[in-house]
C-alpha cells in the first residue's frame, strides 16, 4: 500500500474518533437512560480502545458523576446527604457571619468564581448588599440571581442541571470554567479534614478543583459543624487554599495540619 493511502487511512481513523470532551459528555447522557454502560461497548461506539473509555470512567467517578461498576459504570447513588434547601435552613447565624467575612475580602473590580452551596450562597447575599463592583462566575443559580440585579457582572455556567442544588454540573461546567483566570474562588464543602476539602454532591468536587486551578487566591468557606468530616470525593489538599473563613477555630488534628499547610483562618465576627 502507497504512503499516500496509508496517511489517508490513518486520517479517516483519527477522524472519526469522538474527542474525549465528547466522550466523557455522551457517557453522562447514556447513563441518563440505562442504569448500566459497559467499556467494551463504548469503546466500539467511539472508535477507542478499553483503556482509553477506563480512563474516561476513571475521570468521572473522581469527579463524582459515576459509580465505577465491573467492566462498566452506573450512575452515582445519591445517598442522604441534605439538599441545599434543607442545608439552607440550618445553622443560619453561623453561615450568616462568615458570608459577610467572606464578602468583605472582594475588593472593587475583582473578578471571583463562586461554587454553589448554602454558605456561598450568604456570602454573594452580603456582596449584594455591600454593592461591590466585580465580575462573578457561578455554577450556582440562586448566586446568579442574588447577584445579577446589582452592581455585580454575572456569568452563568452551562452544563447539565442538577435541581436539588440549583446548580450546573459536567463536563461542560468544567471547560467553561477552564476559560477564565480570576483573582480568587469562594468554595464551600461537605467536610474539611486534615487530608483537606472534600464533597458528597455529585459532580461537585470536580467544580470546586477546577475553581481552585483559576484563582489566585483561593478560600473556603466553611461552618465548624463541617471539621473532621470526610465526604465521597477528596477536593484537594489544604496546602491548595489561602484560607478558611469559619465561626470557630479549629481544634487538634485539624489545626494541626492547617497551620502545617500555612493556610491563615479567618473566624467571622
Amino acid at each position: 500500500m502507497s504512503k499516500t493511502k496509508t496517511r489517508g487511512k490513518m486520517s479517516e481513523k483519527n477522524q472519526s474518533r469522538v474527542k474525549k470532551s465528547d466522550r466523557r459528555q455522551q457517557i453522562l447522557l447514556e447513563l441518563k437512560l440505562r442504569p448500566h454502560v459497559r467499556i467494551s461497548e463504548l469503546a466500539q461506539r467511539f472508535n477507542v480502545s478499553n483503556e482509553t473509555v477506563r480512563r474516561d470512567f476513571d475521570a468521572l467517578s473522581n469527579d463524582g458523576l459515576i459509580a465505577r461498576a465491573h467492566g462498566g459504570a452506573s450512575a452515582p447513588a445519591q445517598g442522604q446527604f441534605p439538599g441545599l434547601d434543607e442545608r439552607t435552613n440550618a445553622q443560619v447565624e453561623e453561615r450568616e457571619r462568615i458570608g459577610v467575612s467572606a464578602a468583605e475580602l472582594i475588593q472593587g473590580g475583582e473578578t471571583v468564581m463562586i461554587d454553589s452551596g448554602s454558605t456561598t450562597i450568604e456570602m454573594a447575599r452580603a456582596l449584594a448588599y455591600l454593592g461591590t463592583h466585580c465580575t462573578v462566575i457561578t455554577n450556582s443559580i440562586p448566586i446568579a440571581m442574588t447577584l445579577g440585579h446589582g452592581t455585580a457582572q454575572v456569568l452563568l455556567c452551562p452544563g447539565e442541571y442538577l435541581a436539588t442544588e440549583s446548580a450546573t454540573i459536567g463536563t461542560e461546567t468544567l471547560e467553561f470554567l477552564s476559560r477564565f483566570n480570576v483573582d480568587r474562588c469562594m468554595i464551600g464543602s461537605s467536610g474539611l479534614s486534615a487530608e483537606g476539602p472534600s464533597e458528597t454532591v455529585r459532580g461537585f468536587a470536580a467544580v470546586k478543583r477546577m475553581m481552585l486551578t483559576r484563582a489566585e487566591k483561593r478560600h473556603l468557606l466553611i461552618d465548624s459543624g463541617k471539621f473532621g468530616r470526610k465526604g465521597l470525593s477528596h477536593v484537594g489538599d489544604l496546602s491548595g487554599l489561602d484560607s478558611i473563613v469559619t465561626d470557630k477555630k479549629p481544634t487538634g488534628e485539624l489545626r494541626n495540619a492547617i497551620e502545617g499547610a500555612e493556610v491563615d483562618v479567618l473566624v467571622a465576627g
